[in-house]
């Protein structure tokens, strides 16, 4: 009786052995979970700061790490709120996660720079921008620029025709067919490279060529005030909005009421709100942080907030100077 007790036992230490490395061995996927909200106040300092005393600008984050095998096996385990990605999804062919890392690192530092400048911009602050290309920040999966182009890229030329700004590149790809090749010359690392890709028909015009790709204004920004911004280890560029109205509110604009407003997007230079992932753990992890609002880019993100905001209201915006207009002139209930 004793033996076959002893059997028992190392039986079950076995299987916890074996539960336990199937924990912690990670799988080929990438989970996305609820991360933060946390208060900007101490991590954004500026010059000449006159903040209101209540209330409080939040950004919000989202964990990533790969999924464990237990958790490939046993979905239930998975923490709630979250939502698995395959690998390509994150890391593209031939990318390693230090290069992402690296990547969402350099995102991070130009998302505080563009919203320094789109903040003070909007306060009537003289801000210098001089145009240096069009920054590609995102490529469809689909088109035959992936691959070709990488995020990061700075596109500076098209056959030849010097392009400085997004519209000068609008305007010679659209010169071209659907279905016609393009040199593109691209500023990657510092460097100087020809890439040449086929351009695809636009879903808005059938008639117009484009070649797949989402970019804004890369420039040399010059800031006339000091401006601080430390996340730490939080990389991308996800919290360009909360970063411009925290800036507005230490500058004086009461955006709070005396309440407290998570925000999340992308800006881009010239105040555009764009769109972001993780909305539905963003969201949970706002909810589950008790604020009062939660701002997000208007379309599938805002769609995507109010599925998961519960009793959380969300309000949609467009643009850096539309959302400041808003929370400025519109009182909330907290």
């Amino acid at each position: 009786m004793k033996r076959f007790a002893g059997i028992l036992v190392a039986l079950g230490v076995v299987g916890l052995a074996a539960a336990f490395t199937l924990w912690i061995l990670p799988a080929e996927e990438f989970i996305f979970t609820p991360g933060n909200a946390k208060p900007l106040a101490e991590r954004v300092t500026v010059e000449g700061a006159r903040p209101a005393e209540d209330g409080d600008v939040y950004y919000v984050d989202v964990f990533v790490r790969r999924t464990t095998r237990l958790e490939d096996l046993l979905p239930f385990l998975r923490p709630e709120g979250s939502t698995v990605v395959p690998e390509q999804a994150l890391l593209p062919p031939g990318t390693s996660e230090s290069e992402r890392d690296r990547q969402t690192a350099a995102e991070m530092t130009r998302s505080e720079l563009v919203a320094s400048a789109v903040a003070l911009r909007a306060l009537g602050e003289d801000v210098v921008a001089k145009p240096k290309g069009a920054l590609v920040i995102d490529v469809a999966s689909d088109v035959p620029a992936a691959g070709e182009i990488d995020p990061g890229d700075v596109i500076v030329a098209v056959d030849g025709a010097s392009v400085r700004t997004p519209d000068e590149l609008r305007r010679e790809i659209g010169r071209r067919k659907p279905g016609a090749e393009v040199e593109l010359t691209v500023r990657r690392d510092d460097e100087i490279e020809k890439v040449t890709v086929k351009t695809v028909a636009s879903p808005e015009d059938p008639n117009r060529a484009i070649v797949g790709i989402r970019v804004d204004q890369q420039a040399d920004i010059e800031i006339p005030i000091d401006i601080d911004i430390d996340l730490g280890r939080v990389g991308g560029p996800s919290a360009g909005l909360p970063f411009a109205l925290e800036i507005a509110r230490t500058l004086g604009r009461d955006v709070t009421h005396g309440c407290n407003v998570a925000a999340t997007g992308e800006l881009a230079l010239d105040g555009t709100v764009l769109s972001v992932g993780g909305l539905q753990q963003k969201t949970i992890a706002a909810r589950n942080a008790d604020v009062d609002v939660f701002v997000v880019p208007a379309g599938p993100n805002t769609e995507e907030a109010r599925r998961h905001a519960g009793d959380l209201e969300i309000i949609p915006v467009e643009r850096f100077q539309q959302a400041l207009q808003m929370l400025t002139t519109s009182p909330m209930n907290c």
